[in-house]
């Protein structure tokens, strides 16, 4: 998995996430941000997945 260049609104988490499940960046950004509503620690885990996941490349096919 790889954090996405061509669909990166903050740091292509969310968007590397969608190119791997072939879902929709924009589902997958509001997926998160639902959860993250919710009392835990999603956002430790976006920092984390950040920090862990490397860039991908430009055209980057499952």
């Amino acid at each position: 998995m790889y954090r996405s260049k061509e669909h990166r609104i903050l740091a292509g988490v969310c968007g590397g996430i969608a190119d791997k499940l072939g879902w929709s960046p924009t589902v997958v950004r509001a997926l998160w941000l639902l959860l993250s509503l919710l009392p835990g620690p999603m956002w430790v885990l976006y920092v984390i997945l950040w920090i862990v996941l490397p860039n991908g490349p430009r055209s980057y096919a499952h």
